[in-house]
């Protein structure tokens, strides 16, 4: 299905997505999904992010992670969604997810890397703040070397924090040093407005591009090809796409994001990225 075609499916479910709103769940321990076996003789293309990627919890909230692998030819490339709901870049890999994906990853593999969304969460919690609100899961603003040392209230394990760029750059060479190709995006669309203008400027997507720009690596800008599109649409249409709070969208929502990671990958000629689409 050309993506034109997906694009209009996508706003072609928005009717069917005005319901009730309801709380967004807590993705702060969101397991990961079992992993669909990957084909050696192929290369694979793996997404490293949060819940606006990750696997969702049906309809109501779905990461665009999920239909991303629809546009692909599963006999010439594997694709693997390892997004984790709840994590930032310093939890994914303080955790070891990152570690996971880095096991698999083989020389000419290619791996697309979002993260920001929950970076901008407390560093560490103190004991006054309930349990179920603890996160302890951000990372130091900035792209510089600082570090900050703290005793994680969640972990009870000493542990360094590094700044967002500094986990950003440890992906990107570990990428590399294994034979892989990195990708960077800008972060998914939040669903707030302002004088009839869509949300575009976020920090980390900011500090993405630049850490992208100064590791010479790939970089799209999904954060303002999204919204050049939710604009053209209005806020009213847009919101049936988020029916859970303005972060999370539904599977058309996802389906739209997709769309648009796959449009903005073939514009980039570098990779190639045609020859393995359906």
């Amino acid at each position: 299905m050309k993506l034109r075609h997906r694009l209009a499916f996508a706003f072609a479910g928005l009717a069917a997505a005005l319901s009730a709103q309801t709380p967004a769940p807590d993705l702060t321990k969101n397991p990961a999904p079992a992993r669909t076996p990957l084909n050696p003789a192929l290369p694979t293309l793996f997404i490293a992010g949060d819940s606006t990627a990750a696997r969702g919890r049906g309809e109501r909230q779905q990461g665009w992670a999920e239909p991303f692998a629809n546009y692909f030819d599963p006999s010439k490339i594997n694709v693997a969604n390892r997004a984790r709901g709840g994590r930032s870049s310093r939890t994914f890999v303080t955790e070891g997810v990152w570690d996971q994906l880095l096991a698999d990853l083989k020389p000419g593999d290619l791996v697309l890397i979002q993260f920001g969304h929950n970076d901008a969460s407390p560093v560490n919690e103190d004991e006054s703040v309930p349990k179920a609100a603890r996160r302890a899961r951000g990372s130091i603003p900035g792209l510089g070397d600082e570090t900050r040392e703290i005793d994680n209230i969640l972990t009870k394990k000493h542990e360094v924090i590094h700044t967002f760029g500094w986990y950003l750059r440890k992906m990107i060479a570990d990428t590399q040093a294994r034979g892989a190709t990195p990708i960077v995006l800008s972060l998914t669309i939040r669903n707030v407005w302002n004088d009839g203008r869509i949300e575009r400027t976020n920090r980390y997507s900011q500090w993405s591009a630049e850490t992208a720009a100064a590791s010479h690596v790939a970089f799209f800008d999904l954060s303002t090809a999204v919204a050049d599109q939710l604009e053209k649409i209005g806020a009213e249409k847009t919101a049936a796409l988020y029916p859970q709070d303005h972060t999370h969208f539904n599977a058309p929502g996802a389906d739209l994001h997709a769309a648009t990671v796959v449009a903005g990958l073939k514009k980039t000629p570098s990779l190639s990225f045609a020859r393995f689409l359906k």
